[in-house]
């Protein structure tokens, strides 16, 4: 599933970020991936993928394979992955639309990028702590004091860790190093004692490579859930373009549907529109299985939503804690609106699971 660049933001003064993001984007050029892109005569949308292709995005590779895009008069045109945050490209207007995560948004938009959230993917964490099964020593995040976790130093992983320790009755005092995608190997070998995986994937891995993980999750122990996954956009993009914006979330909505009923299928046209990407294809489906069994619906069973409380619960964490600064880097002092940091007006309802598919 691939782990995000750090999400630290001053996007207005990160004018060295956005040429090195209009650099790669005239390198690589968006080149068009999937059915939608090949066709004449639609209005074209750029989206810029977070990382390489993954079951986060199922659900657009999907409504590409199958024409929805089309049929809504638009040809999504794939901003290839580069170390250019999506949010920076949306705010630079190098691309219409992308993908980004409930803190990179939030970290975004309160330092000024004109970015806005139009859409869910993942309705609740898709990463939780996890040791190794076979280390008895550690049986709830309370035995983690003490211990050595191995991380990627974005800037919500300590709170968050030393806040759901201090839930389950411990001090949240611990060791922490800065591995990248490192930090598996040194569970798995002994030289850290836990992590924080895509559990629908590094999870996946790890169970498929003899090196199973016991998991705890973070709502488990009190602490806010969040949108792991969410669809932003360009406001630009969306005040001039209301009518592809709506058509635009209406497809993708229907992409994300189909994922959520039909896991499998959803999973190979992913496999589909990447020839030769995955090595291992059948942990692209036990991904994808997982993902839409646990995570692409809401409580109510539907799929995109966007809820002001479910926003700001972790919204809030994030500006507690310190973790929130605003264009010129200095530290919000006030809680924004977390309502003006998504909209739901694009939103569909009737794109969703049937009520079969639900059961």
């Amino acid at each position: 599933m691939g782990r995000e660049k750090t999400v630290r933001f001053g996007v207005r003064a990160l004018v060295s970020a956005i040429a090195v993001a209009t650099l790669a984007l005239t390198g690589c050029s968006g080149q068009p991936t999937g059915a939608d892109s090949q066709s004449d005569g639609l209005m074209p949308v750029r989206f810029a993928l977070d990382w390489t292709p993954n079951t986060n995005h199922t659900g657009l590779y999907v409504a590409m394979q199958k024409g929805y895009f089309a049929e809504e008069g638009l040809s999504v045109e794939i901003v290839d992955y580069n170390s250019a945050l999506p949010d920076t490209l949306l705010d630079a207007g190098q691309a219409d639309v992308g993908i980004s995560f409930h803190d990179a948004s939030t970290m975004a938009q309160a330092s000024g990028a004109q970015v806005i959230a139009i859409m869910s993917v993942l309705q609740n964490w898709a990463s939780a702590i996890a040791v190794r099964a076979d280390d008895t020593s550690i049986t709830s995040p309370a035995d983690l004091d003490g211990k050595t976790y191995a991380g990627f130093g974005e800037p919500a992983e300590l709170p968050l860790l030393t806040q759901v320790i201090r839930n389950d009755g411990g001090t949240g005092t611990f060791e922490s190093v800065v591995l990248g995608t490192s930090a598996y190997e040194a569970l798995y070998s002994g030289n850290a004692d836990f992590v924080i995986p895509f559990f629908a994937w590094e999870g996946v891995e790890a169970e498929r490579s003899g090196n199973p993980l016991r998991l705890f999750h973070y709502t488990d122990y009190g602490f806010p859930s969040q949108y792991a996954v969410v669809i932003d956009a360009s406001r630009e993009w969306t005040d001039n373009n209301p009518e592809d914006a709506a058509g635009f979330v209406r497809a993708l909505q229907r992409g994300y549907v189909f994922a959520a009923e039909k896991p499998d299928e959803a999973a190979d046209l992913l496999i589909k529109a990447n020839p030769g990407f995955f090595d291992d294809e059948e942990m692209v489906h036990e991904s994808q299985r997982i993902l839409s069994a646990e995570l692409l619906r809401d409580k109510n069973g539907n799929v995109g939503t966007l809820d002001a409380q479910h926003w700001g619960d972790y919204a809030t964490f994030l500006f507690d804690n310190g973790l929130l600064s605003d264009e010129d880097g200095k530290k919000l002092t006030t809680s924004p609106d977390w309502s003006t940091y998504f909209t739901t007006k694009f939103l569909s309802p009737a794109e969703q699971p049937t009520t079969e598919s639900r059961k």
